[in-house]
């Protein structure tokens, strides 16, 4: 499939390897990582930043290759249940961040067209993602604009 705004095809890697069970090495307690993907979500941390976090540092000292493997749930659904979720989600608030940071870099630099033409894409993504996430992580009336997503990050 083509990417969203560029000419080129979309992007090789590599794929995670399929496992259904945790590799043997790790013998970590599915309660203790929950307990630990929650204390860190209260620091402050993405959902990604907590995956990042555990497979590096690990819990009790034993690192954690993946959560959902360990536990049986992602990461985003260990949050919800213990009501450590987010205001906005990871993805949207991303890119809100990208489109102020772009916006204040254009209003100092009216002539740098290249960065109008990637904020204009990068507005387009945020209203596309908002469209998808109205109504369920999201208040239904919902509209992205500037000033909005300013004050939606000032609170975060």
């Amino acid at each position: 499939m083509a990417r969203m705004h560029t000419r080129r095809r979309g992007s090789s890697g590599s794929d995670k390897p399929a496992a259904d069970e945790p590799p043997e090495w790790s013998d970590v307690d599915p309660d203790e990582v929950e307990q630990r993907v929650v204390e860190l979500a209260e620091q402050g941390h993405d959902p990604s930043q907590i995956g990042i976090k555990l497979r590096d540092e690990g819990v009790t000292g034993t690192p954690v290759p993946d959560v959902k493997l360990v536990t049986g749930k992602k990461i985003t659904q260990i949050l919800d249940e213990n009501d450590a979720k987010a205001d906005i989600p990871e993805d949207l608030r991303n890119l809100m961040e990208r489109a102020i940071r772009l916006r204040e870099h254009v209003q100092e630099n009216p002539q740098d067209y290249q960065n109008k033409r990637a904020l204009q894409n990068t507005e387009s993504k945020v209203r596309r993602l908002a469209d998808y996430y109205r109504g369920d992580e999201l208040e239904p009336d919902f509209a992205y604009s500037y000033e909005i997503a300013v004050d939606l990050l000032e609170e975060n």
